[in-house]
Formats: C-alpha cells, sequence, structure tokens
C-alpha cells in the first residue's frame, strides 16, 4: 500500500457550482481517481480551507488513492451562498440532490459523515438506483434519539456561545467545540480547528443550522434501505456517541459496524484508528471499482438493485443461500427474498431460474 497522508501528491481538486431547488448555490469539489464516493458532509467545512488542513488533508489524500471523491459545503458555509435561513433537513437533502445531478456519474457510493447521517438515509431511501454502497463515519440516524433533559440543556449552552463568542478574534469559545471534536490532537490541529468555524460561516448560520439540526431524523427509513452498508464509528468520541454506530448498525440490514480506537469526532492521521479506517474504506469500495471497469451491460440485470447484484454475484460464484447469508451477514430467509426479487425482475422462472439469472448478469458485465 502507498504511504498514506501524503497531501501533496494528490492531483489538484476541481471546484464547481451548482444551485439547489430553492437557487441556493452549493460549491462541491472533485478530486482522485477510482469509484466515485459522493460525501454528505459534516457540519463544518469549507472546500478550499480544508484542503491544506492539518486535521483533513490525510482523508482527502488517502481516500482520494482509490476513491474519485465528491465534497461540498453545505448551504451557508464555505464557498456556498452564506445568505440563507432554511437549513431544513428536505433543503438539505435538495441540496445532495442537486450536486448529485451536477457532478454527472449515474452511480456511486455514498458516504454520511457526522450530520450528514439523515441526509444520506433520506437520499438512499429516495435514490436506490444510484447508491451503490452507502457508508457511515462517525453519524447517527436521529439527531434527537434518546436525548435527556440534560444533554438538551447541554446543546442550549452551547447554541449561546455559538451566539457570544463565534465570531470573536480569539478562539476562547469556539475552543471549546475543538476540545470535544478532536481532543487528542495538536496544539497546531486544534488551532486550525478554530479557525475553521470562524471562516467557515457567520455566528448567524452556525447557530441556525446547528438549532434546525438538532431535530433532522430517518429513522423510519432504516427498515427499508437495501443497500451495502459499513459503518465506522470512533469508540471514545464525545460528539456522536459510539452507541449511534452500533444502531445503525443493527437497523439496517446486513450493516457492517467497524469500531475505531479513537476518542477523536475526525480521526487524525497518527492515530492507529487511521490505516482501519482506509483499508476498511478501500475494501469496502473495491466492487465498485470492479464495476467502474466494466464494460456497460445491455439487459434488464442492470435494473436490479445494488444488493440483489450482490447476492447475484456470489451465487454465480458458486456460493448456496446459506454461504451468500454468511457472507453478506444476512439471514437466510432475506437472501431467498433478494432472489425472488432477481427472479421476478428478470422474469425467469422455475427450476431453472437460479441458473438464468446468473447467465443474465454473466453476459451483461
Amino acid at each position: 500500500m502507498p504511504a498514506l497522508g501524503r497531501a501533496s501528491t494528490s492531483p489538484p481538486q476541481e471546484v464547481r457550482f451548482c444551485r439547489s431547488a430553492d437557487g441556493v448555490r452549493i460549491a462541491y469539489a472533485v478530486h482522485g481517481s477510482g469509484p466515485p464516493l459522493l460525501i454528505s458532509t459534516c457540519w463544518l467545512s469549507h472546500l478550499q480551507f480544508d484542503w491544506d488542513s492539518p486535521v483533513w488533508r490525510h482523508f482527502l489524500a488517502d481516500i482520494g488513492r482509490f476513491a474519485t471523491v465528491i465534497r461540498f459545503d453545505e448551504r451557508g458555509y464555505g464557498l456556498s451562498d452564506w445568505d440563507v435561513t432554511d437549513f431544513s433537513l428536505e433543503m438539505r437533502l435538495a441540496d445532495l440532490e442537486a450536486v448529485a445531478d451536477d457532478a454527472g456519474y449515474p452511480r456511486f457510493a455514498l458516504m454520511a459523515m457526522a450530520q450528514g447521517g439523515p441526509v444520506g438515509i433520506r437520499y438512499a431511501t429516495a435514490h436506490p438506483d444510484r447508491v451503490t454502497r452507502l457508508l457511515f463515519y462517525n453519524s447517527y440516524a436521529d439527531a434527537a434519539r434518546g436525548i435527556t433533559p440534560e444533554e438538551i440543556e447541554i446543546e442550549d449552552t452551547f447554541d449561546q456561545m455559538i451566539k457570544v463568542g463565534w465570531a470573536r478574534p480569539d478562539s476562547t469559545f469556539r475552543r471549546v467545540f475543538t476540545s470535544l471534536l478532536i481532543p487528542q490532537a495538536t496544539e497546531e490541529q486544534k488551532g486550525w480547528l478554530d479557525e475553521l468555524m470562524r471562516v467557515s460561516a457567520s455566528a448567524t448560520t452556525a447557530y441556525a443550522s446547528r438549532q434546525q439540526r438538532r431535530h433532522h431524523g430517518a429513522i423510519e427509513c432504516l427498515p427499508s434501505l437495501d443497500v451495502p452498508t459499513l459503518v465506522l464509528h470512533a469508540t471514545g468520541e464525545q460528539i456522536n456517541g459510539f452507541d449511534e454506530g452500533r444502531f445503525l448498525a443493527t437497523s439496517i440490514d446486513g450493516a457492517r459496524l467497524v469500531p475505531l480506537d479513537s476518542e477523536n469526532h475526525i480521526v487524525l492521521e497518527d492515530e492507529p484508528a487511521w490505516p482501519v479506517f482506509v483499508r476498511e474504506v478501500e475494501a469496502f469500495l473495491a466492487l465498485d471499482r470492479e464495476l467502474a471497469t466494466a464494460p456497460p451491460a445491455t439487459t434488464s440485470a442492470l435494473d436490479l438493485s445494488p444488493r440483489e447484484r450482490e447476492v447475484l454475484s456470489l451465487a454465480a460464484q458458486g456460493l448456496d443461500n446459506d454461504d451468500i447469508a454468511g457472507e453478506l451477514h444476512l439471514s437466510v430467509r432475506t437472501v431467498e427474498r433478494h432472489l425472488q426479487n432477481v427472479y421476478v425482475k428478470l422474469d425467469v422462472q422455475g427450476r431453472s431460474a437460479r441458473a438464468a439469472a446468473v447467465a443474465r448478469l454473466l453476459t451483461s458485465a
């Protein structure tokens, strides 16, 4: 594996703009090579400021080695339009849809990062034909899930700190958030994140967006997700506790949970957890890389969902239903249901249905 964390060797990013459903301009950037990976963004971002940062540069460089990374500044943040008041879940979803459409990739993996969880879940539910794989990175399904009165009081205190201290030249108030986000960071890294808060958004935006995001959730969508899913979550992080990752993994059929040994919300380059994160993401996207290099299919096998194609691909390798269930961490009954859906879609039936479906898949690859 090439050395990790060398931002200077990464090709430059290309910054583009598109318009969301309400006309707000959304800035997004594309870099790297390999299968497309669209990121449902986190709370704080600035496409240009992040590019050379001591906190994010290893993420951008290392993931860009094996994926074409599409990331964007949310409305009100970074290079996107700042004069915004509507930070509703509906408009955040519209922003993600606009970026996905403008980037031009018909199908892609989707990574829901931090507060991007509910948006990513709703996008994958609304556009199952476009999402090949779903990843969660220190994220959650519902911001209000299980919140206690004490936690609500803490959140209210944080909101007041944003109102009075976000825009101050000194970083005293912003350092409180930094210490929660990356408690194991160096002073250089903490200082950079302090500054990111100031340059990425106004105090008005930071307050308003945070107020509205506290009510964003998509738990009701989880049972209907039918896409290979990987959940990566730091065991000791303080922003979205590890139980949020566990909840996602246990609520999405076939999802796999990878605990990351870290206390940081943003896993840093010199942590042992970082190469684990990179290896897991690269391996998870490997099938997409193979599909990206295959010639275009010409049969209706392309109409299968990503999970149906995955089940059928394993059947094509000679695995029986029990083996497929074990490989994908599904129940045998779920595998059988996927295969029945495949047979219906491909209009094959009888004792030869499995062989006919496999043959259809192979001729479409």
